[in-house]
């Protein structure tokens, strides 16, 4: 079955195929595919950004994140049933030489594997997005799908997971096998990046595993994630200062454990880290 996509207007199956015009895709028909771990560590192997972006967004590497993936874009939540679902891993997203990075776990079963974007279409996508515009880094308040015009200004968003998982959590397995598309894409980035953001405990996590697997020089033991906490950490690349953030989840945001207010100093406290002023200038 064929569907329109909401912005287009172009007819798309669910979970969309590689190369056939759904908007920001990165792939081509030709893409190769990793079918398991080991060529994963292969086709991560790679010094270009955006073919790195199109190798992430065709990988069938984990049996069970592809069933449920596409499950999930075949069934689709009722209020998306007219949609097409884009059904396949989520690469990076924003700009190639990014200040900031905002780091999160996995996409959203409805959110990211329905629009093809990363944190888009769910509430928590709604709430970083409007904090990210009111901060001025990004273009414009929402982000409802990929195609909509908006742009991210010094900052780039990344998934330590890039399927959506069922209970939206990934098992260790399943960790370990997307790692090397995260620390490739970390690798590549980590030259120009001043600061990251963690959304939640678990994004923060995988991001220090991920960092010591680079050589960066994390301190014993790991320093802990609270949020609107800030660690600098020594790379190879360079420094760069790691800032934990609740996650925008409904949870934390219906009972005000994460405010408006909290998420925007912590961005505003990430781009205060990549002009380099100090703290309260």
């Amino acid at each position: 079955m064929t569907l329109r996509h909401p912005l287009t207007g172009e007819l798309f199956e669910s979970p969309v195929p590689a190369g056939t015009g759904w908007p920001e895709d990165p792939a081509e028909v030709g893409t190769p595919v990793a079918l398991d771990a080991g060529e994963v560590r292969q086709l991560a192997a790679t010094d270009d950004l955006g073919e790195l972006e199109a190798r992430v967004s065709v990988c069938k590497a984990c049996p069970r994140l592809v069933e449920w993936r596409e499950e999930v874009a075949v069934g689709k939540r009722k209020s998306f049933a007219d949609q097409p679902y884009w059904g396949r891993p989520i690469p990076g997203w924003g700009v190639p030489d990014p200040k900031i990075l905002i780091v999160g776990l996995a996409p959203a079963a409805n959110g990211g594997n329905r629009t093809g974007r990363v944190f888009t279409g769910d509430r928590s996508g709604d709430w970083l997005f409007a904090s990210l515009n009111r901060v001025g880094l990004a273009s414009r308040p929402t982000s409802e799908h990929a195609g909509d015009g908006l742009h991210l200004i010094d900052t780039r968003m990344i998934a330590a997971v890039r399927c959506a998982p069922p209970a939206n959590k990934p098992t260790p397995e399943e960790r370990d096998t997307c790692a090397p598309w995260y620390r490739r894409e970390l690798e590549l980035v980590l030259p120009g990046t001043r600061s990251i953001v963690c959304l939640g405990k678990f994004a923060y996590d995988a991001l220090l595993v991920a960092l010591i697997a680079l050589g960066a020089d994390v301190p014993r033991p790991r320093p802990k994630f609270g949020h609107a906490v800030e660690y600098r950490i020594p790379t190879p690349y360079g420094d760069v200062t790691v800032l934990g953030c609740f996650h925008p989840s409904q949870q934390n945001t219906f009972t005000g454990k994460l405010t408006e207010e909290m998420l925007d100093a912590v961005l505003t406290r990430a781009k205060e880290l990549s002009t380099g002023r100090p703290k309260g200038s």
